[in-house]
């Protein structure tokens, strides 16, 4: 069994490189060869985080693979240094079971999806966006910085964040990396006026975004909620825009950004246009105008996990990278 620890999945996997793995993944979804039933979480009472179990199949004649990705959230460890998911993603192959890789799930999470972030940005977004806002100064703020670099020419980054001294480690950090600025502000007002891509990556429970600050033709990607009662975007903002997803189902069973607007009567069943799969096969056509609002709202699917792991498995033996445990 091969081993990847964080350092293994960050050396071998950089944000750029998993994107066009995931519209692969995704793609595959989209023409029917992946199986993955809905997430199960664990979510005893009493506990202080959530376990989920991801599990999928992905119908590839020459390859054919199982994964389960199995993660804890909790939302406390920043403060501990900790990243809030801790988990791994079993890697077994479809012909014989036999468990082939053990890896870091916090890493493979934080780049697959700021990488799917990526490909609906790449295939949603203005051509000519490049004033970014980030919402959230987390994991998932850093690697959605390093993807919407990678499919749009950004001429600046605003971040804000629950706390500013958050926002402006966040800044700082970022900052020498690139060529345009990185800057923290104060609020996701500020952050959000003016810029026309916009990622919000946080732990909120309540909206942090508003219809009135954002501009036309602008791209959102929803990506922190993961609950049916939890939100990042308002209900004015998701029934104004085309609203896209990684997963129907997902989407109607888990997803607080859709299912609450929806609740409210600000939107209808059918406000979904389309799964990021279909429009990449061509299924569903994309933005309709340069004025439009588009809003990818992100859950996460097992199918990203398993493309992901797959890469990272080839890579590492090509590159001998990684430990080899009998088992």
């Amino acid at each position: 069994m091969l081993v990847l620890n964080r350092a293994d999945v960050e050396a071998l996997l950089p944000v750029e490189e998993c994107i066009p793995v995931m519209a692969d993944a995704l793609t595959a979804l989209a023409e029917g060869r992946v199986h993955q039933p809905l997430r199960t979480l664990v979510r005893p009472p009493e506990a202080q985080g959530v376990l989920a179990l991801m599990p999928s199949y992905l119908a590839d004649p020459g390859e054919p693979l199982y994964a389960l990705k199995a993660i804890g959230i909790f939302h406390g460890n920043p403060a501990r240094g900790l990243d809030a998911h801790q988990g791994a993603v079993l890697l077994f192959s479809g012909e014989t079971g036999e468990l082939l890789a053990l890896m870091d799930a916090s890493s493979i999470t934080a780049i697959r999806t700021a990488a799917v972030s990526g490909v609906a940005t790449r295939l949603l977004a203005r051509p000519d966006a490049g004033d970014l806002a980030i919402v959230g100064a987390g994991v998932q703020a850093r690697t959605h910085i390093l993807a919407m670099a990678a499919v749009r020419p950004l001429r600046r980054v605003r971040v804000a964040s629950r706390t500013a001294e958050s926002a402006r480690r966040l800044a700082a950090e970022m900052a020498p990396r690139f060529p345009f600025p990185v800057e923290a502000v104060e609020t996701p007002e500020e952050a959000v006026r003016g810029a026309d891509l916009v990622v919000t990556a946080t732990t909120a429970a309540e909206p942090v975004l508003r219809r009135e600050w954002i501009s036309p033709g602008a791209h959102l990607n929803a990506v922190g909620a993961y609950t049916p009662t939890t939100r990042e975007v308002d209900s004015a903002t998701v029934a104004a825009a085309a609203l896209f997803v990684d997963r129907r189902e997902s989407a109607e069973a888990e997803a607080g950004d859709y299912l609450v607007p929806l609740r409210e009567g600000a939107i209808a069943p059918g406000h979904v246009r389309a799964e990021i799969g279909e429009v990449l096969t061509g299924a569903h056509p994309g933005r309709s105008s340069p004025e439009e609002i588009t809003l990818f709202k992100s859950l996460g699917l097992p199918v990203e996990d398993l493309a992901a792991a797959r890469h990272l498995y080839h890579r590492a033996l090509e590159r001998g990278v990684g430990a080899r445990v009998p088992f």
